[in-house]
């Protein structure tokens, strides 16, 4: 435990240039430079009350977010304010990469993505206007719901106008 009151005390100190991937070799630094950071959100998240269970969930599934999607997938900084990476995130890439997605597992990863872009708020890393962004994809549970079963309903070629409503392109 007195590490972890130690590390309270550290100023978070990150460049957001480090965090963006520019070849595919260039991938394995950043994500360490990302498994580092959401260490340190796990472990302020116990400081600030939960339990390691509760913080492994949060993290794992920010985790899941930033490493796989964010970075591996989308080829961005987890710094990069652009609206919309949790809506393409939980509204496709999630579910047609998941063997039975499920809404109740959406809620949970949103849940994770939340807290820790809250974290990154927390410590002046992105502005207001984008954790807001953030806070509102994460809040659209039916939509993402209503996106698995409208997957499970695709017939024929309708998978292009499925989609294309909630696209992976930029």
């Amino acid at each position: 435990m007195a590490e972890l009151c130690e590390e309270a005390f550290d100023v978070l100190k990150v460049d957001k240039k480090d965090y963006v991937p520019t070849t595919l070799e260039d991938e394995v630094r950043v994500d360490k430079l990302c498994s580092e950071l959401l260490h340190r959100f796990y472990t302020e998240s116990q400081m600030a009350g939960l339990s390691p269970e509760d913080a492994t969930a949060l993290a794992g599934a920010a985790d899941y977010f930033v490493r796989d999607f964010v970075v591996s997938i989308k080829g961005r900084s987890l710094f990069d304010e652009r609206p919309g990476i949790v809506r393409q995130f939980a509204g496709n890439w999630y579910i047609v990469n998941t063997m039975e997605p499920l809404a109740s597992e959406v809620e949970g990863y949103l849940a994770g993505i939340r807290e820790f872009y809250r974290f990154l708020y927390g410590h002046q890393l992105i502005s207001l206007k984008f954790l807001q962004a953030i806070e509102a994809e994460c809040s659209q549970l039916d939509y993402y719901a209503q996106r698995i079963e409208s997957f499970w309903d695709i017939s024929g070629d309708g998978y292009f106008d499925w989609e294309k409503e909630c696209t992976l392109k930029d």
